[in-house]
């Protein structure tokens, strides 16, 4: 909004020139949502903890430590984190660029998915909320809608193409399959970090650490100077992806301000869908789904360990953790949740550093 109110003004040597340039209204964007956070985010824990009274549900089949810890703790913080995130996108990004748009409407979409199930869940008292196939089928709705939008964005060439990270020039031609690729892509995202929702500050680093890594990806492919160096795809327009990027770093980094172990208040499903079909929809953006994959590792980490102990145990009767997701395994094992929570920081990191290094190896 800035941009389109402040850049006429400039004759090119004026302060106002500076909202021409990605990097400064990134800069911008984060502030002005971490700003937003500290100001109101003890109001709204304030609110959320009046409107749920008895806080969120605590499952009665996790470490018995969760309920006599976590119980009375509000949920939906998820709001604070898409307040924050949706005014300093709307006050810092430039509002013609269509893959801003795409990535918002998916984060705002999964959000309200996500608000529904919370809300439920706290209005009954119950863990039960939306029904699992009525949230996975609004999800693929709205990732498939989001998949053919942001082709229809990118150059011809392009479209309906999965790149292969390492290998040069290396695209698969996907045709008719690449529109359900990318729902799974942005639906497998939101729902793997949903998973890894489960402890104190476990979900909102590693969300930070990824939407770091793929605004860099996001700025370095809407570059041709970058992209030509690398040896990359050149997406015109994704560069203003960054913007969003460092709204939800800030935005995230006033949330885990609250969040830290012991938590004041649970993103729940409003944040964890909403934020994971965020990076899914940068990924798809700016063609660099499977590189996702690596920098998400421990989201599909997370993910993987619920689909083997389900199959495991209605092939075998048998159990491969002591409990799913697998930090409920390591919580069982006797590992302190601080212990859990910061090693999987760590993994997050050399994982986002092996994704970014997937530019340069080729």
């Amino acid at each position: 909004m800035l941009y389109h109110f402040l850049t006429p003004l400039s004759d090119g040597g004026d302060i106002f020139n500076l909202f021409r340039y990605i990097t400064f209204r990134s800069g911008g964007a984060f502030m002005t949502a971490l700003i937003f956070s500290f100001v109101f985010g003890r109001p709204i824990i304030n609110w959320l903890r009046r409107m749920q009274k008895k806080g969120q549900p605590i499952r009665d089949d996790l470490p018995e430590r969760h309920i006599v810890e976590k119980a009375g703790t509000p949920t939906m913080g998820g709001v604070m984190i898409l307040s924050a995130l949706l005014i300093s996108t709307l006050l810092w990004a430039r509002l013609d660029n269509g893959f801003v748009w795409v990535v918002v409407v998916v984060t705002f979409g999964f959000g309200a998915i996500g608000f529904a199930d919370d809300f439920l869940k706290v209005r009954r008292f119950s863990v039960k909320g939306v029904p699992g196939r009525v949230r996975l089928g609004l999800g693929f709705l709205i990732a498939l809608g989001a998949s053919y939008w942001a082709t229809s964005l990118q150059p011809e060439a392009l479209q309906n193409t999965i790149a292969l990270p390492v290998f040069k020039n290396a695209m698969i031609d996907a045709g008719l399959l690449y529109a359900p690729f990318a729902m799974l892509v942005i639906a497998g995202s939101a729902n793997a970090v949903n998973l890894t929702d489960g402890l104190d500050g476990l979900a909102i680093m590693p969300v930070m650490i990824a939407a770091g890594s793929l605004g860099i990806i996001a700025y370095v492919v809407g570059r041709t100077d970058f992209t030509e160096y690398l040896q990359l795809s050149y997406v015109p327009g994704t560069g203003e992806i960054v913007v969003f990027c460092a709204a939800l770093i800030g935005a995230g980094l006033g949330f885990l301000w609250y969040n830290a172990p012991p938590a004041m208040v649970f993103m729940g499903d409003t944040g964890s869908l909403a934020l994971g079909g965020a990076l899914g929809a940068i990924a798809v953006s700016a063609k660099h789904e499977i590189v996702l994959a690596i920098i998400g590792g421990l989201f599909v980490l997370e993910a993987v360990s619920v689909i083997i102990q389900v199959v495991s145990f209605k092939l075998t009767g048998k159990r491969v953790f002591r409990m799913a997701p697998i930090h409920h395994h390591f919580e069982q094992k006797g590992w302190q949740e601080a212990t859990i929570v910061i090693r999987f920081w760590i993994i997050s990191v050399i994982l986002a550093l092996i994704g970014l290094a997937t530019l340069k190896l080729r």
